[in-house]
């Protein structure tokens, strides 16, 4: 007997690769296990549809030799801003970001917009609000990103400013106003 799983349009997150640099290819096909909505900068097109993925919409790139039934966005700013408006506008609740670098300001004003996790080749960076928990082993490490007082529990910073976990267990981050962006090693 065979198990059938039926995935509704934006019940998993969006995939938009930015960049895809080295990015592990088994954490991307995690990423690509459910069939997500596949957004690919112009820049990237051709390496992805090199790896036999079907392209979904294509970020401020050619509208000629292209997949079938390709949406195509553009904008005047950056491909990751046109894609970050594209799915806030089409009301996606969530999106996972491959690129190579994570810059907080690009990401700033979506963290409670839509449920973001941006992914670099070494880490994967989320935001979370107020009252965030998660049970973690001692040693796993985080980095906060912005510079708001905030407090946390079983977590100690080292000299390198990075925070790591004390003793196996949760880790509960508390503050005040927006969301903020941590990040941990993948």
């Amino acid at each position: 007997m065979s198990s059938h799983h039926i995935v509704k349009e934006k019940q998993e997150p969006a995939l938009y690769i930015d960049e895809l640099g080295n990015f592990n290819e088994e954490l991307l096909g995690q990423l690509l296990e459910w069939s997500p909505t596949l957004l690919v900068s112009g820049e990237n097109y051709e390496k992805i549809i090199s790896l036999g993925l079907k392209v979904d919409v294509l970020v401020n790139g050619k509208e000629t030799g292209t997949q079938e039934d390709t949406k195509f966005v553009h904008g005047l700013v950056d491909d990751l801003m046109v894609a970050m408006n594209y799915l806030y506008e089409e009301k996606f609740p969530a999106v996972n970001v491959i690129t190579t670098k994570f810059d907080l300001e690009k990401f700033a004003g979506f963290e409670d917009k839509i449920n973001l996790v941006v992914f670099t080749e070494k880490s994967k960076h989320y935001a979370i609000k107020s009252g965030f928990s998660v049970w973690k082993p001692a040693g796993s490490e985080f980095l906060i990103h912005g510079n708001r007082y905030f407090e946390v529990t079983n977590l100690m910073q080292n000299e390198e400013g990075i925070f790591e976990v004390v003793n196996d267990g949760f880790v509960e981050f508390t503050f005040s106003g927006q969301p903020i962006f941590i990040s941990e090693p993948i």
